[in-house]
């Protein structure tokens, strides 16, 4: 282990200092300098002269309801003075109901000690601020306001009771014929939050090494974030060092003592994040373990309220951020997830819409956003474990990547910790719109490990499960995916061979993968389609693509078409030259399924793969499918039981030891 302190003099501040604002909860905080424009619709929302009606007088209120018009009234915006502050111009309306300035009272209603919370700004000129909250429908509620002339600070006291399905709370400044400085502001409790807060960050790495500083920059650049920070451990599993990246110095200067840089070998999420554990647990006196993904933009805020979520929790429990899409940063790529206990699949959030765009649909005007979400685990780009939860539940499972979040968070509601996933906390990650891991590489993990986390927190009769399977083993045939179909193979055997196998193949595994799937057309991309011959459609034909099935029933015969067209010799002239070109958004089964070759764009846009259809190769691997989901289900007692025992030792510090020190 390689541990940095570049500054001997700069240590983790003291308790004392970590609560130089006791009982914070979120700072009210502005876009950076260099954002895109869309970026400001996280923290403000300008306006689109939206009514509002009021359905029932604030406290001390006797006027009758009244309709508010808020927005902006004149053509001048907010200005952003720095990330803590901003002025409005006179004759204008800004509206702090936004992702991040917004207060997600349901949530807090819901999962902490807390029965008020206070709004407090320091502003200065003259203006008024006026309260509001929604419902769980996302029904709007004018709560009360105040006038404000020259400098004054504002403290009001909002009851957190009418929370209880959801619902958010905000406020708007409003401008007459003079400007209104917000010097700082944010919602507190109206007591010091319990504990301490001590957190470590772990970001394990690979070949991430620019994201990575910018990370750390982050982090060490927030006084307030780094009075809570005790230390920041970084797994480096890759060839490319952050420690040589352009900026590290600086970056690692900032934090101090704090950064620990761990070389080790490429042990995927799962190993990196279970060392993070391994060494906040074993070398610090940390009150709570924050995982972030390597390869995220970091809004600094969300460090410090998912500590004092975690501190103000009502029991100890697992405090997620959500993802906000990299490629499109004003959208919020999902609200939550579950995992479906029958088939065994992640998915969104029932009632959740993925990939909303917030600069198109604000907070204020999306209903759904109002009703608290609530999840089974939280995906590990960025999620707070308790110091006491970790040391009862152990360290991540053996898994390299995939499903070890989520096995964690089953495995956490198990023994009583529960999870939630907290809007106003979040960090930017690539979209997987950019990606479909199911089918490359991605494919063995997804499988056998979705498989293991089955067998120790799934049902008795793993019938869905199967059926899922085979289902999904029918589609990449159709897609022609056959390395998908040999990946699916190594997993199936591998979950067969028992939880004996899961620490021995871990740092093995990877290098085996990759060689079986560069053995098929579908697993070696090309860079562009021009590195074949062109498909001979004419342009008319080339852009006319077969349409969805209707229904069901129109599904299965469409499928039974698809099927027979499989087991049936392909014409030897589309060998070398592809039928068509695919786009990656038109490649469903029912468009490949009766095409002898194509070429297929990769999601992210950047290279094709070029698909041959192999008769005896269909015929093999779904038989091979077949039989192993049968064995699988033949022993799904036994590897349950099997797997169950072992549990302890997959997640123990001395299993885990092992793998460290060789």
């Amino acid at each position: 282990m390689t541990e940095l302190a570049t500054d001997p003099t700069t240590r983790p501040v003291s308790d004392e200092a970590a609560d130089s604002a006791p009982g914070l909860l979120q700072r009210v905080i502005l876009p950076r300098a260099g954002d895109p424009v869309r970026v400001r619709a996280l923290y403000v929302d300008e306006g689109s002269g939206a009514k509002i009606a009021t359905e029932e007088p604030g406290p001390g209120d006797t006027s009758q309801p009244v309709t508010l018009t808020l927005g902006q009234r004149g053509r001048r915006r907010l200005r952003v003075l720095s990330r803590t502050s901003a002025a409005v111009p006179a004759r204008s309306e800004v509206s702090f109901g936004a992702y991040f300035n917004a207060f997600a009272a349901g949530y807090w209603r819901r999962w902490s000690i807390l029965t008020e919370v206070h709004l407090r700004l320091t502003l200065e000129g003259a203006g008024r601020v006026e309260v509001y909250r929604t419902k769980a429908d996302g029904t709007h509620i004018y709560v009360g306001g105040e006038v404000v002339e020259g400098r004054r600070e504002v403290d009001l006291a909002l009851d957190l009771t009418p929370f209880e399905d959801g619902g958010w709370y905000w406020f708007d400044l409003v401008t007459d014929d003079a400007e209104l400085t917000l010097l700082e502001g944010g919602w507190f409790a109206d007591r010091p939050a319990p504990g301490r807060a001590a957190v470590t960050i772990g970001m394990p790495t690979f070949n991430r090494p620019a994201d990575c500083v910018a990370t750390l920059t982050a982090i060490g650049e927030d006084p307030a974030v780094l009075a809570e920070v005790t230390a920041v451990i970084l797994p480096d599993q890759g060839t490319r060092k952050v420690r040589d990246a352009d900026g590290f110095e600086t970056a690692a200067a900032r934090l101090g003592g704090r950064l620990r840089i761990i070389d080790q070998p490429n042990l995927g999420g799962s190993g990196g994040y279970a060392r993070v554990m391994y060494e906040a647990l074993g070398s610090t006196d940390c009150e709570q373990i924050l995982f972030m993904d390597d390869d995220i933009l970091l809004e600094p805020d969300s460090v410090l309220r998912a500590v004092a979520f975690s501190r103000f929790a009502r029991s100890p429990m697992l405090v997620g951020g959500q993802m906000l899409s990299l490629q499109s940063r004003s959208q919020l790529s999902t609200m939550g997830e579950v995992v479906d206990r029958n088939a065994f699949l992640w998915r969104n959030a029932p009632d959740t819409e993925p990939h909303h765009d917030l600069a198109d649909q604000p907070l204020r005007s999306t209903p759904w956003l109002h009703s608290r979400t609530d999840v089974d685990y939280n995906a590990w780009w960025m999620c707070l474990i308790p110091r006491s939860v970790a040391e009862d539940l152990g360290l991540p499972l053996p898994l390299f990547i995939k499903w070890d979040d989520a096995e964690y968070g089953l495995r956490a509601r198990s023994r009583g910790y529960r999870t939630a996933t907290v809007p106003g906390i979040a960090i930017w990650h690539m979209s997987f719109l950019e990606k479909d891991d199911t089918s490359d590489w991605q494919a063995y993990f997804h499988y056998r490990n979705r498989f293991v986390a089955a067998a120790l927190h799934g049902p008795a009769n793993p019938r869905a499960l199967l059926i899922d399977t085979f289902k999904r083993s029918l589609r990449h045939l159709l897609l022609m995916e056959y390395s998908a179909m040999a990946l699916q193979d190594m997993a199936l055997r591998d979950f067969l061979a028992g939880p004996e196998a899961l620490f021995p193949t871990l740092p093995t595994v990877l290098p085996e993968i990759r060689a079986k799937r560069a053995e098929f057309d579908d697993g070696r991309p090309l860079d562009s389609a021009s590195q074949v011959p062109l498909a001979e459609l004419d342009e008319l034909a080339a852009q006319v693509f077969p349409a969805a099935p209707r229904d069901a029933k129109s599904a299965v015969k469409m499928l039974g078409r698809a099927v027979v067209a499989n087991l049936r010799p392909p014409n030897p002239a589309h060998h070398d030259v592809p039928q068509r070109n695919v786009p990656s958004r038109k490649a469903h089964w029912y468009v490949l399924a009766h095409l002898d070759s194509a070429t297929v764009s990769t999601p992210d846009g950047r290279g094709v793969t070029f698909r041959r259809r192999d008769r005896a190769l269909f015929a093999a691997q779904l038989k091979k499918s077949g039989q192993q989901l049968r064995e699988i289900g033949k022993r799904w007692p036994e590897l349950q039981r099997r797997y169950r025992e072992a549990q302890p030792t997959l997640t123990s510090r001395e299993g885990w030891k092992q793998i460290f020190e060789d």
